[in-house]
């Protein structure tokens, strides 16, 4: 069988690779010192006060769960950064999420750090518990659960307590993922109390420590209700609930044999229904994931061509690119990655010289902007992709579309609609990467996080709003001295120029990827280079759910 093996034209020698290398890297550790900083968790005396109570921590838990030799692809490790900082900040919102192999088979884990305000749910605590088990839902992935929480932030208890996506909905969670028959244990390894003592009573299996607490009110609470005096472990402890209420299915004496428990039950688990998805064996590509730091220009300005990007994630670098003649600016194709057949989508961020449509007239079609023509492109390949079962990934390096006479004369408006119907429709798995920019309605019909990805990832070179910075910061600025300028009061040269900086300094906080991080808009910031480790770990995750549903788009402007 023939197959369209990329070609590379990368000078990995030339000034400007290395140049971009160095940047992409310098982005890369600042990233990853960060994150170091941040699986910290609560700092060196919450980790030792954990350890006074004979616990581990919720990372030393996860190291001994997870299969040896296997790698725990962490999400949300940013959730709620910069943010609390009223209350000491919440690295990591508390809590600790990721896909990871246990007994060979792959595991949502949810494990509530302690070690952070005695494991306490912040607002955005709720938000990644659920962000995670929406991903366990779609792809049905069995979850477990590590239970080591206070309950409620009650400084907060409003932004956690009462809405459709805040700390309720957690439990409902728990309800439909069981009647998906989505397996579920919870491992209490800690207190849980409150209203989160339903999340493991709403599982499958249920272990519990000797130590821990669970109870719907604490001593003093019961004490000041009720007037009844009694001890944590009479009221709540392993052996009331393993003897007494029969709550616990599995009463373990530490943390180390409630997990080897937790895997001899996952060993034990019925396998995972066949995917409808296709695979083969793996192939590495024919460049290095390296080169992609040298490939990839963060810089606006600069040029380059994706599909180098492509070239170092794809097996083989093969790539089937569909009508590769006709809008150019966003490449369709097909590949595999990891061995698992994919679709991809990418914005193209050459330049390209091409005829205007109904004339023979030649016109240059900027990089990075999506025309009227690759709008319709993009929209007919996921509509095949759909009929023929095949996962989509979306490769983010956006402008916006195209605006002007000739653009609206065009119907760019109504082929941006066919491409965000079919984005919208789609029923096979998305995955998304945000390699540069991410605008505005590009990053809708890109498939962005309104448009249900499976997974939404983000290289630290990513952009993510509205419009571009300097776009931004333009208007904004411009907005504000016109305001100025109607009271009367007037505005000097180094006046505006500071306006300006400071609307643009404000402006490109908001688009750094871990202010989306923080916000879960994006699922976790990766290396470039393991690009094609992570979307491969995706796809192993989304293949575990084969409900196909029927593919309909509705009305279709055309």
């Amino acid at each position: 069988m023939s197959a369209s093996v990329l070609k590379t034209s990368v000078n990995n020698k030339s000034p400007e690779f290395e140049k971009n290398t160095r940047k992409v890297i310098d982005l890369v550790a600042q990233i990853k010192n960060e994150e170091e900083q941040i699986c910290q968790g609560g700092g060196p005396k919450a980790i030792e006060s954990q350890h006074k109570k004979g616990r581990l921590t919720a990372r030393e838990r996860l190291k001994k769960l997870v299969d040896s030799g296997t790698h725990f692809t962490e999400l949300g490790v940013f959730a709620a950064y910069e943010m609390y900082e009223d209350w000491g900040g919440a690295p990591a919102a508390g809590t600790i999420t990721g896909l990871a192999r246990v007994c060979g088979r792959t595991f949502m884990i949810i494990a509530n750090d302690a070690t952070v305000k005695a494991g306490a749910f912040f607002p955005m605590t709720a938000k990644k518990v659920i962000r995670a088990q929406n991903i366990a839902i779609e792809n049905h992935i069995p979850t477990i659960y590590l239970v080591d929480s206070a309950g409620v932030f009650l400084p907060l208890q409003e932004d956690v307590f009462p809405d459709t996506d805040d700390f309720g909905r957690v439990f409902r969670n728990n309800a439909v993922m069981s009647a998906m028959g989505i397996p579920q244990l919870a491992a209490i390894m800690g207190m849980c109390v409150a209203g989160g003592a339903y999340l493991p009573l709403m599982c499958d299996h249920i272990l519990m420590t000797e130590g821990s607490g669970l109870f719907l009110a604490g001593p003093a609470l019961v004490q000041a209700a009720i007037g009844q005096k009694t001890s944590a472990e009479d009221l709540g402890g392993a052996k009331m609930h393993s003897q007494i209420s029969g709550t616990v299915d599995f009463r373990e004496p530490d943390d180390e044999a409630c997990i080897q428990r937790i895997r001899a039950l996952a060993d034990k688990m019925g396998a995972p229904n066949p995917t409808p998805f296709s695979r083969v064996a793996s192939r590495e590509p024919l460049y290095p994931s390296s080169e992609l730091y040298g490939v990839f220009s963060s810089d606006p300005g600069k040029q380059y061509d994706m599909r180098e990007i492509i070239a170092r994630i794809v097996d083989g670098s093969e790539f089937e690119e569909y009508r590769a003649e006709y809008g150019e600016t966003l490449l369709c194709g097909y590949a595999r990655i990891g061995g698992w057949a994919v679709g991809i989508v990418a914005n193209q961020k050459k330049n390209v010289q091409t005829t205007a449509p109904g004339s023979d007239q030649k016109r240059m079609e900027f990089g990075g902007v999506i025309y009227t023509e690759s709008a319709e492109k993009a929209a007919r390949f996921i509509m095949d992709c759909n009929q023929n079962r095949i996962p989509l990934i979306f490769l983010h390096d956006v402008n916006g579309f195209m605006v002007g006479k000739d653009a609206e004369w065009s119907g760019i408006i109504r082929a941006g609609a066919k491409m965000v119907n079919a984005v919208s429709n789609s029923v096979v798995p998305k995955i998304a990467v945000i390699c540069g920019g991410s605008f505005g309605a590009g990053h809708y019909a890109m498939c962005g996080k309104a448009y249900d990805p499976r997974f939404i990832f983000a290289w630290p070179t990513a952009r993510y709003a509205v419009m571009s910075g300097d776009a931004a910061a333009s208007t904004l600025a411009e907005i504000k001295l016109k305001q100025l300028e109607r009271e009367g009061k007037r505005v000097d040269e180094k006046a505006k120029k500071e306006l300006y900086d400071s609307v643009r300094a404000t402006y490109e906080h908001q688009t750094d990827p871990r202010y989306a991080a923080a916000r879960l808009w994006v699922d976790a910031i990766i290396d470039p280079a393991h690009t094609r480790d992570v979307l491969t770990t995706a796809l192993e995750a989304a293949a575990l759910n084969p409900e196909i549903p029927e593919f309909k788009t509705g009305v279709l402007q055309t």
